[in-house]
């Protein structure tokens, strides 16, 4: 008997996605909320609405890498956010920033093999560990070059080929190159933010026919824009009229919730995203400016200020420099993570 959400006979193949009274909140208030909808295996799926709507959180949710509040959602038989592990192992993310993203200083070369290796590290089976160097190596040249194929990068026109360090990447160019990095792994589920960001309208054309190839192919695609292309499964985020949001709420809980990228390094393997207990949703405990609970045992800087005001200063009366307590150093760590400067 199969497992729900593992890859079925015959390689990868899409994940159906839906969702129904999905909502996540945050310190400052609802992200998103009352999102439902349906996609089929191997939908386009665009997730759009103005900056701020909680688009990022919404595409971080539904691949596993936020929990939210209320309503449920499942990918592939995979209920969230009870199993947010499983659709993390069945998901992949492209492009997300400040999650998943290049790092301009390395080469195309060093990002595909760095991925390869990642994937063979925690993906990978014994067998295929204990295979000769060079049959591991055609196989990971086999991977690499189907994920380009598939992602429409032609590494040859690059200015110096699979050498051409990512900052000298157009847009388009990086874009599909995030787009080729998640296919190596044989994701079910696709994930890229800001798809039509800063691309042209001829490139914007590209991109979007890019993405219905890797749908067309069996992979379901969710991809935040601004605009949905014609033919795709439309999902508004945001929050309904009447419900109360802070400005910015949606973008300062994403960066809140310390999503990781694909190339963690948890049991879950590359592309699994942070377990719950390490930042799958917003971080919970007290904010900024709220006053600690009685008996919690919590210090604040008001704390550690009255702690130090009867202290010798740095001289002490013998005239001997005093010496650092462990007192003093909590205090200051205390203090600073109270500033948020920690």
């Amino acid at each position: 008997m199969r497992k729900q959400g593992a890859e079925p006979p015959g390689g990868p193949r899409g994940a159906g996605v839906g969702a129904e009274g999905f909502g996540l909140r945050g310190p400052r208030g609802w992200a998103f909320r009352s999102v439902s909808f349906r996609a089929e295996p191997g939908s386009l799926v665009a997730i759009t609405g103005p900056s701020g709507s909680g688009r990022t959180c919404l595409l971080l949710a539904l691949t596993g890498r936020m929990r939210t509040a209320e309503g449920t959602a499942e990918v592939a038989g995979l209920d969230l956010p009870r199993r947010m592990a499983g659709v993390r192992r069945i998901s992949a993310l492209g492009h997300v920033p400040g999650v998943s993203e290049l790092e301009p200083a390395l080469t195309v070369a060093e990002h595909l093999r760095e991925r390869v290796l990642l994937r063979r590290r925690f993906n990978g089976s014994l067998r295929e560990l204990l295979r000769p160097t060079r049959a591991r190596a055609a196989t990971a040249r086999t991977r690499i070059d189907a994920a380009l194929a598939a992602a429409g990068l032609d590494t040859a026109a690059l200015p110096k080929g699979e050498r051409t360090a990512v900052r000298d990447l157009e847009r388009l160019q990086a874009l599909r190159l995030s787009v080729a990095l998640a296919l190596i792994g044989g994701p079910r589920l696709l994930g890229v933010d800001d798809t039509d960001l800063k691309l042209s309208d001829g490139d914007r054309e590209e991109a979007w026919a890019m993405l219905r190839s890797v749908a067309a192919s069996g992979t379901t695609v969710l991809a935040v824009c601004s605009d949905a292309p014609e033919g795709a499964v439309v999902v508004r985020a945001g929050v309904p009229a009447g419900t109360s949001q802070a400005p910015g709420a949606a973008m300062a809980d994403a960066g809140t919730a310390t999503a990781t990228a694909d190339t963690d390094t948890s049991a879950d393997g590359p592309g699994a995203g942070p377990r719950p207990e390490q930042g799958a949703g917003p971080r919970e405990g007290r904010g900024p400016g709220r006053p600690k609970a009685p008996g919690s045992g919590e210090r604040t800087q008001a704390d550690d200020t009255q702690d130090t005001a009867g202290r010798p200063g740095p001289d002490a009366p013998d005239g001997k420099p005093a010496k650092k307590t462990e007192d003093d150093t909590e205090g200051a760590a205390d203090a600073l993570a109270e500033t948020g400067r920690s």
